[in-house]
This record gives C-alpha cells, structure tokens and sequence, in this order.
C-alpha cells in the first residue's frame, strides 16, 4: 500500500503538461496583458545581466581578487547569453 501510494506522490510531482494544454488554458484566461514585448524583454535583460555578472563576478573579487575577475566577467556574459536565448526558446513556444 505505501509504495502505490508513494508511486502516485511521484507521479503527481513530475506530472507535465503538453504544450497545447497550456495553449488551451491560455485561451480561456480572464489576465489581461499588462506589459508589452519591450517591456518583458528589458525585464529579462536586466535580470539575467544583474543576477548573473554581478553576483558571480562580485563573489569572486571579494575572494579571490586579481587578474582572473576579469575573465570572470567573460566567462559570466556567455553564461548570461546562453540563459538569454533559453528564455527565448521558452516564451517562443508559450503564448
């Protein structure tokens, strides 16, 4: 009884919607659109450069400074870039 039982918590907690579920839930919403395209995408751009190059950077020069921060900061901005087009394939695939 408790392994079918802890089956089914598994199972609930990696359920996943196919894309024209969300789709159709979309369709039916009663949220209005608040923020226009540029808006969302200034929004990311500021949290993916603000949570990526500065943390990590200002964590590295607080421990370990010297010539490496600034490959730090390179290596950082690919990382952020990458996350970018991430969100980009996401909200390209969602309405």
């Amino acid at each position: 009884m408790m392994a079918v039982e802890q089956q089914s918590v598994m199972q609930r907690m990696f359920a996943r919607k196919t894309i024209a579920q969300v789709q159709r839930e979309s369709a039916n919403s009663e949220l209005k659109r608040s923020l226009g395209k540029w808006n969302l995408l200034l929004l990311g751009v500021g949290c993916i450069i603000g949570a990526g190059i500065f943390v990590r950077t200002g964590s590295a020069a607080a421990l370990h400074a010297g010539p490496a921060v600034m490959l730090s900061f390179v290596v950082a901005g690919i990382v952020c870039a990458f996350a970018g087009l991430c969100y980009a394939e996401l909200s390209s695939t969602l309405p």
